[in-house]
């Protein structure tokens, strides 16, 4: 059958006619949107005849269903079909290992800054320990420092002890712990001469 054998305005009008029926009877069911809604599909067949339309999606009817049935019966295509999947199924494999190679190289290099963070934060910390030994003329100024131990959780909480005094450092009965550090600090100010 052809596009011309066909009467398209009683068809097109028998179409809008029934579903102008259906949305008025669709709006008293479940309200004035769906009824609407019913409506305005309900007129494109006349508005596809009067514009003009009709030819055009006509083509486009028969050239999808052309399409559809030279797949379902030509072995060609399916073969055609087959090797479509196993690209899409090869650039899915592809991007999974892509993705697993970067991720790992990713979480490498991340380690690997975090270590080179480290050293470069204990070599501060040490460079700044030998100035500050250099500014109190301390000895061992110039010697190389070795970066702290780092502390665990349990040592940042439990209490600082005060040092336990050298023999041979005189300490008063009455004072506190936390002077010891300041005896210390006193006494090699005055072998030094400073204090």
């Amino acid at each position: 059958m052809s596009f011309g054998q066909i009467a398209w305005l009683p068809l097109c009008a028998g179409i809008t006619g029934v579903g102008l029926v259906l949305s008025f009877l669709l709006m008293r069911r479940r309200g004035a949107a769906a009824g609407l809604r019913a409506m305005a599909w309900s007129l494109l067949p006349v508005a596809a005849y009067l514009t003009g339309a009709l030819p055009t999606l006509w083509q486009i009817g028969t050239a999808i269903v052309g399409f559809v049935t030279g797949l379902a019966l030509n072995p060609v295509v399916w073969a055609g079909v087959g090797v479509a999947g196993l690209s899409v199924l090869l650039f899915l494999i592809s991007g999974f290992l892509r993705g697993r190679r970067l991720k790992a190289a990713a979480s490498g290099a991340s380690s690997g800054r975090s270590a080179s963070a480290a050293q470069a934060t204990s070599g501060t910390s040490a460079a700044a320990a030998t100035a500050g030994r250099e500014r109190a003329g301390l000895p061992g100024a110039t010697a190389p420092t070795q970066p702290l131990p780092k502390r665990t959780p349990r040592d940042q909480a439990a209490p600082a002890q005060a040092p336990a005094a050298r023999p041979g450092t005189p300490r008063a009965a009455g004072k506190p712990a936390a002077d010891d550090d300041f005896s210390d600090i006193e006494d090699i100010l005055k072998r030094r001469g400073i204090g």
